[in-house]
């Protein structure tokens, strides 16, 4: 394995497009588009999935150290998964969606 030069081991994340491949053929089953349309009321074009397949592949032909890092750099644009309030954020939400509740 190969180290960085703070000494951590550096993880090499291998891309697969399978997955990618694997949500395309989902994404036309009956069962996704019969979901989208109860849903949303359209069916899926299923262009997102597509994207993400030609994104897959074009990063295959790039050379694996501009590969990792131009995932690495999705990764840390990506937002994160919680959003932190302080309390008087909080409880100006809670009042907005529950205040109806303290008047019973």
């Amino acid at each position: 394995m190969n180290e960085g030069k703070d000494g951590s081991v550096a993880q090499r994340k291998h891309l697969s497009c399978l997955p990618c491949f694997d949500a395309l053929l989902f994404c036309y089953t009956p069962v996704h588009q019969m979901k989208q349309y109860y849903r949303l009321g359209v069916l899926d074009n299923c262009s997102e999935k597509w994207n993400d397949l030609f994104d897959c592949l074009n990063l295959k032909t790039k050379q694996s150290s501009v590969a990792q890092e131009i995932l690495e750099t999705r990764e840390k644009a990506k937002p994160h998964i919680w959003y932190f309030r302080t309390p008087e954020e909080a409880a100006a939400n809670w009042k907005e969606m529950f205040g109806q509740l303290d008047e019973a």
